[in-house]
């Protein structure tokens, strides 16, 4: 059975927004066809948003969608607050760092890699919860936040709203889990900002690097000069459309080069240790 509408959506004109010359062709009806498909490739961010509300049962919708995503061995070791009180929103952006369109947004959520939960289980049954020190256990609670997150972002989207990631909440992680009065073994892992997008808001779908660029087949395949200079050619230009002419390899480089990229979150390690994930 193929997804399908009365009104197929137009797929190559999707694919040329995201890839520009470097656009596949996709020929299956089951794919030109997907609304699913079409959805995704439409994504884009949003941080202006208008005033209307987005009601509880809406978030509810969200948070079973986040719930319906994968998560490793069942552990569920996420979990996600909800933030809409002006004061609260407000210290995100001005104690915790986040970007200033945050204390405008209707709602933020703030997923948190949680390993308190399942500690408390262990604790309740007399026994130990040591395995939560490792790396492995971090690692799995982010992956889980992050699938669950990246899940209601495409039922976000599927109503209507607008959706932006925020990892500019690790820019003080302790000072956002005081603000949401998390446990020990619990930390912010990225927000999201969920509202109804602004109609005068001009962002579009961001190019991609072309997809056989990270796709490989059976054996990784390197980046090459082209491809970068391809791709900083067709960023800089969507970048130009937004009021900021700028490229991409010089932005990797600055991310890359030294700790200065990471802009204060060459801390994680002591912050994930004072939030009892110590990652060892």
């Amino acid at each position: 059975m193929t997804e399908s509408t009365a009104s197929s959506p137009d797929i190559d004109a999707l694919l040329h927004a995201r890839y520009g010359a470097a656009a596949p062709e996709l020929t299956e009806p089951g794919l030109r066809e997907s609304t699913t498909l079409a959805g995704l490739l439409r994504h884009h961010t949003v941080r202006s948003f208008t005033d209307a509300p987005v009601t509880d049962e809406t978030i509810t919708a969200l948070v079973t969608a986040a719930q319906s995503a994968a998560s490793s061995s069942n552990l569920q070791l996420w979990s996600v607050v909800e933030v809409r009180d002006a004061a609260t929103r407000r210290a995100l952006v001005d104690e915790v760092g986040t970007s200033t369109f945050v204390a405008d947004a209707p709602v933020i959520l703030l997923f948190v890699a949680d390993w308190s939960r399942a500690s408390a289980i262990a604790a309740a049954q007399g026994e130990s919860d040591a395995a939560a020190d490792y790396l492995e256990s971090t690692l799995v609670a982010f992956v889980d936040a992050a699938l669950a997150a990246q899940n209601a972002v495409i039922a976000a989207e599927s109503f209507g709203l607008g959706t932006c990631y925020l990892g500019s909440v690790r820019n003080n992680p302790e000072r956002a889990a005081e603000l949401i009065g998390l446990p020990d073994r619990a930390m912010v892992a990225f927000g999201l900002a969920v509202g109804y997008p602004d109609p005068a808001d001009t962002a579009g779908v961001k190019p991609r690097l072309a997809p056989g660029v990270v796709h490989s087949r059976e054996r990784y395949a390197p980046i090459t000069d082209a491809d970068v200079a391809t791709y900083d050619t067709e960023i800089a230009a969507y970048h130009a459309s937004q009021g900021r002419p700028t490229g991409w390899s010089r932005a990797v480089i600055r991310r890359v080069r030294d700790a200065a990229g990471l802009n204060g979150r060459d801390r994680m390690r002591a912050w994930l240790t004072g939030r009892g994930l110590p990652s060892i």
